[in-house]
């Protein structure tokens, strides 16, 4: 890792390419706040960054607890890089819970920043320590800094009248200071974000600005640490850059869609967690045609969103697997009266409450096959926080060909990480063709309002066009006309309808690319959150000599065409996901292959050394 080390004042800097580090605390303790605003200060830096910030379920844990910690971990390079990070070379722990939850994540040999006045006897006892890792000698395979943040932070705000509740608070800042100063950080984006979060709140401004520079300095002049690190920028493609989360990506997505079809944009939804940020982002966006509704309940807040569809608007709702269930017969409604419909599922562990801060990919047959009746529909999974924005259009542009509702499974990882975002210009960006019908359609003036054009669409009538008032409801149409019709042949052909129209859709899909060696014996397959694991699993095993394929599928309903041909060419197909093997399962179902699964259902994603550890443990079988 350790490349040069040159000096700069009066400390050494060692040069390194990449870093992980881990805030954790109680979940009041800013972590979240100090990860994304390092995070921000690395991109502006130009590292290539990607983060997995990790929530306590419970809204108030009782503090000092380790069901209370809140982690936020970011791993920054000099290199592209895809993942998180699988270990830790730096944690900042801010109290006895936080070190307990975290320690086994952190690499041998890696720091441990502790603020040892967070290790009180009552914090100890909470954690269920029964004397301090500080002291007992259980940390002697670690480099431990014991930095008495709480003294310091309530020392440097005094003279400015404080209380001592508000000092409390300025701690995190503390700890982003001195992180900063470990890894060569310019204070100068933290300094912008104190400035505009507290522009109106002179004293806490001045409190957190004393405070970040006090955990700064601490490093530099601290004698406890002989030296600092830095990793230099990443060399990206040239363009404007942001960092982005992949609920706020998706959020811009779909606003960037309504402005290519010149729709306005109607959310309803409820907020449900990891999904309710979509909701918060397109809520800031009303200048841009963007009406949004927090509803009662799930089924209300997709029930708006049919209505807002039949009236013309781009409809969009979105919620977790427990809410999905609840649009359920929705979801049947607007697949019946085809019309085009943005459903997002932002998956987290389940079933029932589940985990909800915690991600998973368990929610893949539910979105393939859970409503009542034969009722398909697109399915679409982003594979990166970033990629987010462009399945977003790319499920809007489908919505509106095909009038049929599309289903957007993202999970609780890509939703919270964020990445760097090569933002696009609008204007390279294809407009997306809406066309109403406007008068009659057929012979002798009759309306047909499910008369099918060549992808099997209807046309989208808007209420309130003279002369094409027609019925809408939950009960089959007759073809053609969309009268009721109990008709067993009509149903029969209504029903083949439906489906061919969502099997039309794989015209607009475009063909399975592969990485890896095309000619390998393995092939890694993989869909949503997973990808940036996979990604560099297949790298690290190509690296040490494996010949490895590997294909991420974005479309999951239809499948790419290219799929069957490639699936044939390998003779170890092997599916890494995180549930017990819902794709496995699909994909030996109807390609009739042999694929083995990659299984994992504990809240986190996959780490790359997972991954490249089954491979190799597939290859040495094979090889007996």
């Amino acid at each position: 890792m350790s490349v040069k080390t040159t000096e700069t004042g009066e400390k050494p800097i060692q040069s390194i390419q990449r870093a992980t580090v881990r805030f954790a605390g109680d979940s009041g303790d800013g972590m979240q706040l100090s990860g994304m605003q390092f995070t921000n200060t690395s991109a502006v830096y130009g590292n290539d960054v990607s983060t997995l910030p990790d929530f306590p379920a419970e809204i108030r844990a009782p503090a000092g607890t380790v069901y209370g910690v809140s982690g936020f971990q970011l791993h920054f390079s000099s290199e592209d890089i895809h993942t998180p990070g699988d270990q830790v070379d730096t944690l900042v722990a801010m109290n006895p819970a936080a070190l307990k939850v975290n320690l086994r994540d952190l690499k041998p040999g890696g720091i441990i920043v502790a603020n040892e006045d967070g290790f009180t006897t009552q914090n100890l006892k909470l954690a269920g320590f029964e004397e301090s890792p500080l002291d007992d000698g259980s940390l002697d395979g670690y480099r431990v800094f014991q930095v008495p943040m709480t003294n310091a932070t309530t020392h440097a705000v005094e003279e400015l009248g404080v209380t001592g509740r508000d000092a409390h608070r300025c701690k995190n800042f503390f700890a982003l200071g001195l992180v900063c100063w470990l890894y060569s950080r310019p204070l100068d984006p933290v300094v912008e974000f104190i400035h505009s979060k507290f522009k109106s709140n002179e004293q806490m401004r001045e409190a957190n600005l004393k405070v970040l520079h006090s955990g700064y300095y601490f490093g530099e002049t601290a004698e406890m640490f002989q030296n600092n690190f830095q990793v230099k920028p990443a060399t990206l493609p040239k363009g404007l850059y942001r960092q982005v989360r992949g609920n706020e990506a998706l959020a811009l997505g779909l606003l960037t869609a309504g402005h290519l079809a010149k729709k306005e944009l109607f959310y309803g939804g409820y907020p449900i967690t990891p999904a309710s940020d979509i909701l918060h982002e397109l809520a800031r966006h009303k200048e841009f045609g963007v009406r949004t509704v927090q509803a009662e309940d799930e089924i209300a807040g997709i029930c708006t969103t049919i209505g807002a569809a039949f009236g013309g608007s781009l409809g969009v709702t979105a919620s977790s697997g427990p809410g999905i269930a609840l649009k359920g017969e929705a979801l049947g409604l607007a697949t019946i009266l085809e019309l085009p419909l943005i459903v997002v599922n932002v998956q987290r562990g389940g079933p029932s409450t589940g985990l909800p801060t915690k991600t998973e990919q368990s929610d893949l047959m539910q979105a393939m096959y859970g409503r009542n009746g034969d009722c398909p529909m697109p399915v679409l999974a982003p594979r990166s926080p970033s990629d987010c924005f462009d399945i977003a259009i790319q499920a809007v542009r489908i919505a509106l060909k095909y009038m049929t509702p599309v289903m957007i499974l993202s999970d609780g990882y890509i939703a919270n990480s964020a990445e760097p975002w090569l933002v696009p210009s609008v204007d390279d960006l294809e407009e997306i063709p809406v066309h109403h019908l406007e008068e009659t359609n057929g012979p002798d003036g009759e309306l047909l309002p499910y008369k099918r054009d060549e992808d099997y669409s209807r046309p989208w009538v808007l209420p309130g066009t003279p002369g094409l008032m027609h019925r809408v409801g939950g009960l089959e149409k007759a073809d053609g006309t969309g009268n009721v019709s109990y008709d067993p042949d009509n149903h029969q052909r209504m029903t083949d309808y439906r489906h061919a129209k969502v099997e039309k859709v794989v015209d607009v899909v475009p063909d399975q690319i592969v990485y890896g060696d095309p000619d390998a014996d393995v092939l890694l397959i993989g869909w949503g959150g997973t990808y940036g694991a996979i990604r560099e699993a297949t790298a690290e095993l190509i690296e040490r000599g494996h010949p490895v394929a590997n294909i991420h599928l974005r479309y999951l309903n239809p499948f790419p065409k290219n799929l069957p041909e490639i699936l044939k060419k390998y003779k170890h197909v092997l599916v890494a996901e995180l549930n017990k093997g819902q794709l496995r399962e699909i994909l030996r179902a109807r390609f009739l292959v042999d694929a083995r699964g990659l299984n994992k259902v504990q809240g986190r994603p996959f780490m790359v050394s997972e991954i490249v550890t089954a491979v190799e443990m597939l290859m040495n079988e094979e090889a007996k």
